[in-house]
């Protein structure tokens, strides 16, 4: 399974920006979808999430601010994140637990990152 994202850069305080993730391969099913942010030193944390069903979480500190979106059919999904802060400055990266076809179970992905920069 791959995962293509794409977005983010430099954001101005206050502005919003809009990541997307494709997962793409051999997939009979994607459990869960979404999104984790990092900064150096500090361990990678969920920022949104949907699950199969639809229902998604969101951190408390995006939360109100944030939508997470998908595209089954295309298996996408897109973050708007807005209100951006300095704190939203790090590496975001895509991630989905997924099962392949001919596999009996899901594992997880990981997308390359994106840097999303919060700066005037």
């Amino acid at each position: 399974v791959q995962l293509q994202a794409s977005g983010g850069g430099l954001v101005q305080p206050g502005g919003s920006l809009r990541l997307s993730c494709a997962a793409s391969g051999s997939i009979a099913r994607i459990n869960v979808m979404g999104w984790y942010r990092q900064t150096p030193g500090k361990q990678r944390n969920l920022v949104a999430a949907i699950t199969s069903g639809g229902i998604t979480s969101y951190a408390d500190s995006v939360k109100g601010r944030s939508t997470l979106s998908r595209d089954n059919a295309n298996n996408t999904v897109y973050l708007q994140v807005n209100s951006l802060k300095a704190e939203d400055t790090a590496v975001y990266y895509c991630y989905t637990n997924a099962r392949r076809n001919g596999y009996l179970r899901p594992q997880d992905y990981w997308g390359q990152g994106t840097l999303v920069t919060v700066s005037s």
